[in-house]
This record gives C-alpha cells, structure tokens and sequence, in this order.
C-alpha cells in the first residue's frame, strides 16, 4: 500500500525542480512517519538531480537533512514516540548485522547502505528513496535521531538540519583524528561545511584558522571564532604557518591543488578530504611533503546513528546549529544557483509547504 505527499522533484538532469505527485510506502512494524518541518539544501542534492555522479534515477526527490515531527510509528517501535521532534540525515536503512554496522559505521554497511533518496530500498524491492523536499517521509527507526530539547526553539531548529550532513560531516573527523583543546586546527574553505568546522572546532576549544583562496570571508570567519584566515594562494602567508597545525579538513568539492596545504602541518598530522572530489586531474598528488614529515592524507564521509546523535547532544550543549537562510519551496530553484557560494546554508520551511497545499 502506498499514500500521496507533495513534493518537488527533478525529472531529468537538466531540469529546475517541479512540483511532484510522490507515492509514500505504507509503514512496516520498525517504521516512523516524519511530517517534515525543515529541510537543509547540500550541494549533493545538485549534484545528484544533474547526475554529475553518473547514479541518478528519476524522478530525484532531493533532501538528507530533515527535521520533523512524529506523526505514526510502527507496532514495534519503541525509541520515539508521537510528537517526538526528530532527525533523519543521509541514510535511512542498512544491513544492521555486518561488522561495520555493528561498530555504529552503518554508512559502509557491507551489504550497502540505503540512502535518503534517490536509491533503491533493498528491503522494499522496486521502490526508489525520495528525500525531504517532500512533506512527509517513512524511516526505519534505527536511522531516525532525538533533537534535544535546547534545539528545539523557533530561532535554532532551522539550522538543526544542516547539522544532520554539513555538521557530522565535519564532526567525524574532528573526533576521529582526536581534536582537543589547545590545538591548532586548519579548516579549508569557508561554504556550508566550513562554517560548521569552524564552530565545533572553536567549541572543542582549539585554535581554528580558515585556509581560502583569498580574504573575502575574514570578517566572516572572525564572527565564527576563527583566529584568523590563510590566503592558499599567498606563499608568503603559507610558508608563516608552515608546520603548525594539528589537524587540517578539506572542504572543497571541486579539483584542487592539495598539495599546498600538506607543508602547514606539524609532522605526523592528518590532513583530512571531506569534499566529494573524485580524482585530482589538475593537480596529482605530490609525496614530498608527505615522507618528509610522515605526513598523512585520509578521508572522511559523514557518519553513523550513534556518531550524529552525539554530534546533536554537543550542539545542544553548546548551542551549535548552522548559519541558514530559510526559504519557501518555491524559491528553491534560486537557491540552487547560488548554492555554496555563502558561509551558510539554505533551508527550505517545509511546514509552511505543507499548509500552503492544505489551502
């Protein structure tokens, strides 16, 4: 059985996104019915609609940072209850029995992880995902996340859905390269990501110094609680930082050069790529500055449940939620042009979607 929500969806990778008719599945036992509040804009969701990755099955119906109200739970769930405020972020099923899903890693499920849209659902063969440009969404209860109480006020909540990507995002390798206070952390690039870096790396209690091409965002930067921003592109400015930073995360989605920004770390520090690049065709990775420092290059990609519920519980704590520009649906086409050009996010205001369509 299914039901009917309204949505906007990209029909073919050239099109701007229209308003869209989409079939909802009926609830399994271990499922919850989110009626969507807000949902966040991630540079993804473009990616995705024009099948720049080469995966998209249309219609794409965008969105992995939602936040909702519970509005119907299956007969077996016990971890939210109706009315709940909750969370879903890029994920919304997985194996939950292999090793990675049992270390709390459900995102590198052995079996395939199921994504919030635009996938294939294993457990429902022939049906496709379909994200939170939506007014509603059916998650399995293992994927859907608490927010706490402190984020659940008028000014906050939008910004809370960006923290379900951009912010585990850059949570995830702040805690897993051991981030602490004191410490001298480099974040590249100043977008949606960055600004989320910059303010869980000031609340951890470190030393944040944004690495841009320029000098355009420093006052910016300075309102999040950086120390100060790099210009990549300045010799000079690189070669006074030289060996100085713990720990360095690279935002950046494009083709870029990286090898500029491996001499600024101290020796045997990470410099972490969190930006869906693909190969670096332009500028091939030099090991110079690698060997002789025993410097290292990983990646990092989001998150697990238990990893993002507790990146919300230190946002609470610190009252930590994204920059945003909030939005009506109609206005996402606009959006979309100038996405990642501002040290925010765009949120769309799905409640106000949902009682348009009521009138």
């Amino acid at each position: 059985m299914t039901f009917t929500v309204n949505s906007y969806a990209a029909l073919s990778k050239d099109a701007e996104l229209v308003p869209y008719t989409l079939e909802r599945r009926d609830l399994a036992k271990d499922d919850v019915l989110i009626d969507i509040t807000y949902t966040g804009i991630c540079h993804s969701d473009l990616h995705k609609a024009h099948n720049d990755w080469g995966t998209a099955i249309y219609p794409v119906i965008p969105g992995h940072e939602i936040v909702g109200v519970v509005s119907a739970i299956g007969d077996s769930v016990t971890k939210v209850k109706l009315g709940d405020c909750v969370a879903v972020g890029c994920n919304v099923d997985s194996c939950l029995e292999c090793a990675s899903c049992k270390a709390n890693e459900e995102i590198f499920c052995l079996k395939g992880v199921t994504q919030t849209y635009g996938g294939p659902d294993p457990r429902f063969p022939g049906h496709i995902t379909a994200g939170g440009y939506s007014e509603k969404i059916v998650v399995r209860d293992h994927f859907v996340l608490q927010v706490p109480k402190e984020l659940q006020t008028a000014e906050l909540l939008p910004g809370v859905a960006p923290v379900l990507c951009a912010g585990i995002t850059m949570y995830t390798p702040l805690r897993e390269h051991n981030a602490a206070k004191g410490q001298k952390i480099g974040i590249v690039g100043l977008g949606g990501l960055g600004h989320m870096g910059v303010k869980l790396a000031v609340a951890i209690g470190a030393e944040v110094v944004v690495i841009s091409r320029n000098h355009k965002k420093d006052d910016k930067a300075k309102e999040l609680g950086a120390s100060g921003v790099i210009a990549s592109t300045s010799k000079e400015e690189l070669a006074k930082h030289a060996g100085t930073f713990d720990l360095i995360i690279d935002t950046i989605p494009f083709d870029h050069d990286v090898n500029v920004y491996v001499p600024l770390l101290k020796n045997h520090k990470t410099l972490v790529i969190v930006g869906h690049v693909g190969a670096f065709k332009t500028s091939p990775l030099s090991t110079t500055g690698l060997i002789f420092g025993d410097r290292r290059i990983a990646g990092s990609c989001i998150g697990g449940i238990k990893g993002t519920q507790d990146l919300l519980d230190f946002c609470a704590e610190h009252k930590i939620v994204s920059d945003n520009i909030v939005i009506d649906m109609k206005e996402v086409n606009e959006a979309w042009k100038v996405v990642g050009e501002t040290a925010s996010r765009y949120v769309i205001d799905i409640a106000k979607y949902r009682e348009s369509n009521k009138a």
